[in-house]
């Protein structure tokens, strides 16, 4: 006889994927009436304040064409709009998602006005209108009447639109999915709260068991024998075996851990499988602060403090900063070197049969997998078992995995490898072969500097602690590269990756580009 009857096992869990309650448009639809307002009432905060300032109208004889005195601050109008949705965006104001309050929103507000503010003003005295106003002298009291009036206006419109918000809500709609992880009291406060706050933009689907709780005692304990399975129609949907499974089953949006004997190396693993294209966020409660990682952010959901895990250890200003510079330099790039693109896939095929183009799946940021463009430099259907074994020798650190000398070491490497053509070796001598992956940085696979993307059956072979180097996009070039590349052994590399990601700045980027330049240049570590 079973010792535990009520405990659920997996074959007991029926598993009913969470329902949308509005057709999937409806969220696009209202985030896309809200930036239309937005932009609506931008240009009549900026006509108002030259109204209020000037005291001419904005019109002409028709409102279909613009006044003599309006007209140079029409030109400016031009920008005024575009930038005020930037900042908004920026703020995040149109992420409707998740848990808010009405003071973090004003803030986020005044950020907004005020940064765009000042981001007129400069392209206005930058601009002057254009060529035809470019001696016209702007008043700077409608730019100071322009932030005040859209301070107030902006504030009153987005607090409003919470309010709705909150209020629809209450009707069981924009919620999140949300899988709590642990049966402890930390699990009943979090699912109490949830529970009782809807405003807060949660939805408990389910507890995850973590401690051998049974679903019959869960649902009478420290609750007075009502339980909360009784009150909210919350139980106990399997062990934590099944969190990957019923993450991806039940279409979890949101992940709040609440037990702290957790395996971290179970924890990671489904962080990773879930990774960033499920879209799912993990959050820790607090008495898991002693688990966080260095790259955290910690928010209030109702009463209860929650630690929400960084997938990408950048700020959001940070995050923006290295995305402009990655799709600037890409784009750039692809244009100037689209000569060289030509000559280098001619002489792959004249040196070879097969495509010019090589295409292999590595992992990025997350370990969400991606597919990475080379040109081709070995013989076309090259098998990968050699290069798998030089590497699994690598990462393990033991004899043998240096296929050079004790001169000039080179780690990962295959000595002499027979799969590389004549025109490839060429191609490695002057990392020609890696132009292709500038598309992936266009497309947001990867960032221009970065950890070296590993192969997944590399990542096979990592410790937790080599995991953490795919806590940023992978980069064409890196520190790995101008630090040594493959004369450096594996743990050595994952280090120099972490000093990288812990250090990160956009003048750090810059130096290590214009490092890589004389690297290639010198050949370095392409044997």
């Amino acid at each position: 006889m079973d010792p535990a009857p009520n405990r659920i096992q997996e074959k007991d869990v029926r598993i009913v994927p969470e329902r949308n309650r509005v057709p999937r448009w409806v969220m696009p639809s209202v985030k896309s009436a809200v930036l239309v307002a937005d932009s609506v009432l931008a240009f009549l905060c900026f006509a108002t304040a030259f109204y209020l300032r000037e005291s001419q109208s904005v019109f002409g004889n028709s409102y279909l064409e613009w006044s003599a005195e309006f007209l140079p601050y029409a030109a400016v109008a031009v920008f005024v709009v575009p930038i005020r949705l930037l900042m908004f965006a920026y703020q995040r104001l149109y992420r409707f998602s998740g848990a808010f309050s009405y003071v973090a929103e004003f803030i986020k507000t005044f950020k907004a006005v005020l940064t765009g503010s000042l981001f007129i003003i400069a392209v206005t005295f930058l601009f002057r209108g254009g060529f035809a106003f470019r001696d016209f002298s702007y008043s700077r009291g409608v730019f100071l009447l322009d932030f005040v009036i859209a301070l107030v206006v902006f504030t009153i419109f987005h607090l409003f639109v919470r309010y709705v918000q909150s209020l629809v809500r209450r009707r069981d709609i924009n919620l999140i999915p949300t899988l709590i992880v642990g049966t402890n009291k930390e699990a009943e406060q979090t699912v109490t709260e949830l529970a009782e706050r809807p405003d807060l933009g949660y939805r408990v689907v389910g507890i995850v068991e973590t401690n051998g709780v049974t679903g019959s005692e869960w649902k009478g304990s420290e609750s007075g024998g009502t339980g909360w399975q009784d009150r909210d129609g919350i139980e106990i949907v399997g062990t934590l075996g099944d969190l990957p499974r019923l993450i991806s089953d039940l279409g979890i949006q949101e992940v709040i851990i609440t037990d702290s004997a957790i395996p971290s190396e179970f924890l990671f693993e489904t962080m990773m499988n879930s990774g960033r294209e499920g879209r799912v966020e993990f959050r820790l409660a607090p008495s898991l602060f002693n688990f966080m990682p260095q790259k955290t952010n910690v928010e209030q959901i109702g009463i209860l403090p929650m630690v929400r895990l960084f997938r990408e250890p950048l700020s959001d200003a940070d995050r923006f900063l290295k995305r402009f510079s990655d799709v600037v330099i890409s784009s750039v790039s692809i244009l100037l070197l689209s000569p060289v693109w030509l000559l280098v896939a001619l002489i792959i095929k004249m040196d070879s049969r097969g495509s010019f183009l090589f295409s292999q799946e590595r992992v990025g940021m997350d370990g969400r997998k991606f597919l990475c463009y080379k040109f081709r430099t070995m013989l076309a259907d090259a098998d990968e078992d050699l290069h798998r074994a030089a590497y699994q020798k690598n990462i393990e650190g033991i004899d043998g995995a240096n296929s050079g000398d004790d001169d000039e070491p080179v780690f990962g490497k295959v000595r002499n490898d027979p799969r590389v053509t004549g025109a490839g070796r060429l191609l490695r001598r002057t990392s020609l072969d890696e132009l292709p992956q500038l598309i992936n940085v266009l497309i947001g696979d990867m960032s221009i500097v970065g950890p070296r993307p590993p192969i997944p059956y590399e990542v096979e072979e990592y410790d937790i602690w080599h995991r953490k180097r795919l806590n940023m996009k992978p980069g064409i070039t890196g520190l790995w590269q101008v630090s040594g590349r493959n004369r450096l052994r594996f743990d050595e590399m994952v280090k120099i990756d972490l000093f990288y990601i812990e250090n990160w700045s956009i003048w750090l980027d810059l130096r290590i580009i214009l490092l890589t330049l004389p690297a290639i240049v010198r050949g370095e570590g392409t044997k």
